[in-house]
């Protein structure tokens, strides 16, 4: 909006003059020169919220890195005018309080699981090997899970005697499949980052067969939407698609009607 009016400027002028209102008052130089700063402070913000709103590549990662970016972006300095830090503390404010109600936890391992950014450098470095922690936790839940799925042993079940030996394995302090899911989140700490033009979920289906468990957990993490608004797409979409007369489209159908409507967009 800011920029809509930076641009059409003499546009509007020569529009109002020709009004003869008098109640109609233009803005001062003073007030154009603020218009201009608050459309540099802003710019960042609008293409952070196109970037954590697209629906063709993984966002849920992005939102940390984003919100370190923004933090920046409005770091109060010496040369900012009383506007400028007024701006600038109002939106920090705001900023904070969104972030107090994210799921912290759930956009940290996602973040660690990114190959772009699993430096983690939008993190506090006291809080970054804590992430690497918690993500170890969750291989070894993940794999007591399954040895707690494992079948009793019966004599005439030959294939649940292997289980079961597996089992105590995995129960025992020997070199254990632990001790290879800690060296899987070692070494892929130790793989470098990639660009930020590449997919993270194509690097993860190259690298599935030397990070097996790891995988697993980042096609969960990274398969989620950083906000809400592809799902309001797709809402949007189908209400285009069943309308009044149209109502009687069986479900199968309009399935088909969505999924062809975004197969034709690509």
């Amino acid at each position: 909006m800011v920029s809509r009016l930076l641009h059409n400027r003499e546009a509007v002028q020569a529009t109002l003059d020709q009004q003869n209102n008098h109640r109609l008052v233009m803005l001062t130089e003073a007030e154009w020169g603020k218009l201009q700063k608050l459309e540099l402070l802003l710019e960042p913000c609008r293409y952070v919220t196109e970037l954590l709103g697209g629906e063709a590549y993984v966002s849920c990662s992005v939102v940390l890195p984003a919100f370190r970016h923004l933090d920046r972006i409005m770091d109060i300095t010496d040369d900012d005018p009383a506007y400028v830090v007024k701006f600038k503390n109002a939106f920090q404010k705001d900023l904070a309080a969104r972030q107090a109600n994210a799921n912290k936890t759930w956009l940290e391992v996602a973040t660690a699981l990114d190959p772009r950014f699993k430096d983690l450098k939008c993190l506090p470095k006291q809080k970054r090997e804590q992430v690497w922690t918690s993500l170890e936790d969750m291989l070894h839940t993940a794999e007591s899970r399954r040895a707690t799925t494992l079948q009793p042993y019966t004599e005439d079940d030959e294939p649940a005697q292997k289980k079961r030996r597996s089992a105590l394995l995995l129960g025992s302090d020997s070199d254990s499949e632990d001790g290879m899911e800690f060296g899987e989140l070692q070494r892929y700490r130790a793989e470098p980052s990639i660009s930020m033009e590449d997919c993270p979920l194509q690097w993860w289906y190259v690298h599935s067969g030397a990070y097996e468990k790891l995988s697993v957990l980042a096609r969960k993490y990274l398969a989620s939407p950083a906000t809400s608004i592809p799902c309001e797409r797709l809402f949007s979409l189908a209400g285009h698609i069943v309308q009044k007369k149209r109502a009687a489209l069986l479900p199968e159908n309009v399935t088909k009607l969505v999924c062809l409507s975004d197969w034709l967009k690509k």
